[in-house]
């Protein structure tokens, strides 16, 4: 389960980069999938999960 949350975190992260980027409007929804997809990571960084 934690694998998957760190894949979809990660492709979150990935879609917000190239919309932020190549300047397509996503709405507000996907800054908030942002914050919790960089939860997610820093969360599986701390806890050292590999």
């Amino acid at each position: 389960m934690g694998n998957l949350l760190y894949i979809i975190a990660v492709i979150l992260v990935i879609i917000w980069a190239i919309s932020f980027l190549g300047g397509y409007y996503t709405g507000g929804i996907i800054h908030t999938l942002l914050v919790i997809a960089i939860i997610a990571i820093i969360l599986r960084v701390i806890r050292g999960a590999a």
